[in-house]
């Protein structure tokens, strides 16, 4: 199959080439040439901006095409009308965020999804993410309709995640000493390693399936309780979790998702419960969660911080410093002193 993959150098996008390539496909990569730009030598690089700068995949066709990279409707209008008449399949890698509603568990494919007040502003952030990736999808749907595959991930993690989300806190439990853990220990969380949604999504391509689905996982299982004691496993050291009430951090102004990477306060656990049954059945699977773990730590350790590449538009800092960390779980401990004691 003759495969083009918008982008392709970071993350996700590169670990789609690697499974594209081992499963003999021919690979186009079109790109900035500013992230990675030595990757892949032996593919075929086609230079250009999406935005305006289109040029190079005229009077080119291909057998399918993967977007990894979309997050502006107007880009990536843009680039599946160039390509509407050049290839017959289109994949879209969209992302949970679209849907409006993350208050309750469950949520399928059918879910509405958000909306902006005014859909032609791309002003990009948190609560624009969303509702942008949704636009995105309509923009593909327009210019290809019959023939796209919608995939909307979770949480990616895994090797070359430039997020470090599911990194900061590997090198967390390394640091030792007492981890403040957010909320509760039971609370679902729901992962997909960037190289088996890859795989998966390069199989989706070779059986030209379309339509929308979560890519998300595992099955069953996994609790941040469950993840935080893989990472003692995997990490070792003398870490020590300490369980902090949720209503507590956020009295503080902790930030979830970002100033404790993974952690979806209540309000929002629907985020980490959706249903992802369609895409379980079509084929995506998981590896353990250790697996991921151990890999991870593997890179960041093997890899300098410095020279890392962002997720365009997604570079934000992320991790409580250790000093905040260590006034929240002192304060804690002080609450959970009897009075008189």
């Amino acid at each position: 199959m003759d495969l083009l993959i918008l982008g392709g150098t970071l993350f996700l996008g590169r670990e789609i080439v690697e499974a594209a390539l081992a499963r003999r496909h021919r690979v186009t990569l079109f790109h900035r040439g500013t992230t990675n730009p030595s990757l892949f030598p032996d593919v075929e690089h086609l230079h250009g901006d999406r935005d305006g700068g289109l040029g190079a995949l005229a009077g080119r066709r291909w057998d399918a095409v993967i977007d990894t990279c979309g997050y502006l409707p107007r880009v990536v209008g843009a680039s599946a009308e160039t390509l509407a008449g050049a290839v017959s399949h289109y994949t879209f890698i969209s992302s949970l965020s679209v849907y409006a509603d993350h208050s309750a568990p469950g949520t399928d494919e059918s879910g509405g999804v958000g909306t902006l007040a005014d859909p032609t502003d791309e002003t990009f952030n948190g609560a624009t993410y969303g509702p942008l990736k949704a636009l995105c999808e309509r923009a593909v749907d327009h210019a290809f309709p019959g023939g796209i595959l919608h995939i909307r991930p979770g949480l990616i993690v895994g090797p070359h995640d430039p997020t470090d989300r599911l990194t900061w806190w590997t090198r967390r439990i390394a640091r030792g000493g007492d981890v403040l853990a957010p909320g509760d220990p039971a609370a679902s969380v729901q992962v997909v390693d960037a190289r088996d949604l890859a795989d998966w999504t390069v199989r989706m391509v070779e059986a030209r399936t379309t339509g929308v689905f979560n890519a998300v996982g595992p099955a069953s299982g996994l609790t941040f309780a469950r993840m935080l004691e893989a990472c003692c496993a995997v990490v070792g050291g003398d870490a020590r979790i300490t369980w902090i009430d949720e209503a507590f951090l956020l009295d503080r102004d902790v930030t979830p998702w970002t100033e404790l990477p993974v952690w979806v306060p209540r309000a929002m656990a629907g985020f980490m419960r959706v249903n992802a049954s369609r895409a379980h059945a079509a084929g995506l699977t998981f590896r353990p969660i250790e697996d991921t773990l151990r890999d991870l730590r593997a890179w960041d350790l093997a890899t300098p911080l410095l020279g890392r590449p962002a997720k365009s538009g997604l570079s934000f800092p992320v991790g409580m410093t250790p000093e905040r960390e260590a006034k929240l779980l002192a304060e804690w401990r002080e609450r959970q002193v009897p009075t008189g004691a």
